[in-house]
Parts: C-alpha cells; sequence; structure tokens
C-alpha cells in the first residue's frame, strides 16, 4: 500500500494532525519551558534510579536481593562485594550527577551539556554515600528485628525480608535519606517514590527517623517531610504523619523549610487509620494512638488514646419468614 503524505497546514487534516500542531505550539512557546526538556542535557532516569535502589539493597542482603552469591573464600567474596560497589558508584554518580546538572541550569537558566562543578560534587556525594553502606546494614538490622519481636505472624527474618513491605519501604527510605543528608538532590526523592509504588507507603526521604522502625501491613502509611520519629516506633496501616497547616511569609510564599509535620517519641504505637498532623505535635514516649484517631495537638508520654465505641445495629435473624420477605425487611431496615 502506498503511504500518503502527510498533511500540511491549511490542507484537510485530521485530528491527529490538529492535536500535533496544537502541542507543538506549546512545546516552542517560551511560557511553557519548564514542563519540558527536549534535545538538552540529561536527566535522571527513573529506570536506572530503580536499579541502583537494587543494586544497593544487593549489598545490604546478599542473596536475598540481587544476583545469589556463592560461598567461597573470602577473598573470593570480597572481590564479588567491590565489584558491585564499583557498579553502584558508577551507576549513583550518574544519576546524582544528573540531578544536580539539572538544578544548576534551572537556577542559571541555561541548557548547558556539562558542568564540571556539578560532576565533582556528584563524586564526592557518592563517595560519602558509599561510606555510610555498613551502617545502612546495621541499622536496618535493628528495623528487622523491630519488625519480627513486633509481628508474631513473622516466621523469621528470612520471611520479612521477602515478603514484608514495610521492611522494603524502611530500607529504600533509609538509603534515600543517607543520600539526601550528603546534598543529592531529587534522586532520594525518586527512591522514596518508587517504594511508594510498590508497597502503597509513602515515606520523605527528609524525615528523621531513628532505629527499630517498624510499620506493620503498610498500605496507605504517609510521613512527611519533617516528620521526627524516635526509636523503637511502630505503625499501622493507613497512618498518616502530615501537616495541619502551611507556613507562609508577608508575600503569601509557602515558607518550605519550617517544621509541617509531627515528632514522634520512643516507643510510640499507632493504630490502624490514625492521623496525626502539624509541626507542633508531639506524641509523649511509649504513648499509645488508637485506630482512627485525629490528634492536632501534644500528648504527653504513657498516654493512651481512643475513641469510644460506636453504636452497632444487629440485624435480627430472619424469624421464619422466607427469603424475599427477609430482604425487604432488611432493606427496609436500611
Amino acid at each position: 500500500m502506498e503511504r500518503r503524505p502527510l498533511p500540511v497546514r491549511g490542507e484537510s487534516r485530521s485530528r491527529v494532525d490538529v492535536v500535533a500542531d496544537q502541542l507543538l505550539d506549546v512545546y516552542l512557546d517560551p511560557a511553557a519551558r519548564e514542563m519540558q526538556h527536549i534535545g538538552s542535557y540529561e536527566l535522571p532516569s527513573e529506570e536506572e534510579v530503580l536499579s541502583i535502589t537494587e543494586q544497593c539493597r544487593a549489598l545490604l542482603f546478599p542473596g536475598y536481593a540481587g544476583p545469589d552469591v556463592d560461598r567461597g573464600a573470602p577473598s573470593a567474596l570480597r572481590d564479588i562485594i567491590r565489584a558491585r560497589l564499583i557498579e553502584l558508584r558508577l551507576g549513583l554518580h550518574r544519576q546524582v550527577y544528573r540531578a544536580l546538572h539539572h538544578k544548576r541550569q534551572q537556577v542559571l537558566g541555561r541548557s548547558d551539556l556539562e558542568c564540571v562543578d556539578c560532576a565533582a560534587k556528584a563524586e564526592a556525594i557518592t563517595d560519602r554515600f558509599l561510606g555510610h553502606v555498613p551502617e545502612l546494614r546495621r541499622l536496618i538490622t535493628t528495623d528487622l528485628q523491630a519488625a519480627y519481636e513486633g509481628d508474631p505472624a513473622a516466621s523469621g527474618v528470612d520471611e520479612i525480608l521477602l515478603c514484608y513491605p514495610g521492611t522494603y519501604a524502611i530500607t529504600v527510605y533509609r538509603m534515600a535519606h543517607a543520600l539526601l543528608r550528603e546534598g543529592a538532590v531529587v534522586i532520594p526523592r525518586m527512591m522514596t517514590e518508587l517504594a511508594h509504588r510498590r508497597t502503597g507507603i509513602d515515606i520523605h526521604p527528609g524525615a528523621e527517623i531513628g532505629a527499630s522502625f517498624f510499620i506493620d501491613h503498610g498500605t496507605g502509611v504517609v510521613i512527611g517531610e519533617t516528620t521526627h520519629i524516635g526509636e523503637g516506633v511502630k505503625l499501622y496501616q493507613g497512618v498518616t504523619l502530615g501537616a495541619l497547616s502551611f507556613p507562609r511569609d508577608e508575600t503569601g510564599q509557602i515558607v518550605r523549610n519550617a517544621k509541617r509535620h509531627p515528632t514522634l517519641e520512643d516507643d510510640v504505637v499507632i493504630y490502624a487509620n490514625a492521623t496525626i498532623l502539624g509541626g507542633q505535635t508531639v506524641i509523649g514516649h511509649h504513648s499509645v494512638i488508637g485506630s482512627s484517631a485525629w490528634i492536632t495537638r501534644s500528648i504527653a508520654p504513657y498516654t493512651t488514646v481512643t475513641i469510644e465505641d460506636p453504636r452497632h445495629r444487629y440485624r435480627e435473624a430472619n424469624d421464619g419468614l422466607s427469603d424475599a420477605d427477609y430482604a425487604r425487611r432488611i432493606n427496609y431496615q436500611i
């Protein structure tokens, strides 16, 4: 079949041609510059950030994440570790550089293809992060132990590593938080959002979370950027640690570095679907917040907060009615 040439402007055009022209006009509009990135320097890659995340997990949990590792001589195992570190370093440096470069170009309003300063900064950030990997493993070990001690359904740490979404989300958060503290931009947030998609658990990499942290079940948990969480804290599904309001400056712009999210002191337990809001809200140590509670003020240590039992209505047995008559009665009562 002979291919027909695409119509030009002014001729009879299909809907596709009309929309293509409209999008071209939008792309070329200087006012829309921030919403496109065409023919310029490379941006961070979501696929490569996911690969980096899994490479780091393979270093933290060899055999449980990443390719299997033979139990050979220590020297052979060291060679494998070294090779994995080199691979992680190369990939991470590339993505950290791309993000730093992009932010710099946004500030300068330029599209330079290379940035020597960004490359040097990315190298320093990457090397400092690699230095944190042994400590990250020790810290995450406390999270694993908290999960095992806090969940009677867990048959062992192996099950937790292989199956628990909370452990996956916390591990990725720990990596992203370390990167953020060393000066990386965008990449830490990409990492935690990838974990969010996989687990339904949304932890901002800027949150400060102590050791022995456990999220049970996990779906729907939200932990905001300026949240502070002490040691030995346990959250259930649907918990929100969020902002009550957004402070603004004299021009009406949001103050982005203000403390907006709550503080949970050591050994706090928050049950399912509880909501705790506000930067000045402090949940005292060893407190328990019951399911579906709505908290916007501080709670003293050793306090238990619960909602009074709602009223229940029970349907009676059908009392010998036919199924049709019973259905009509139930529908009437509802």
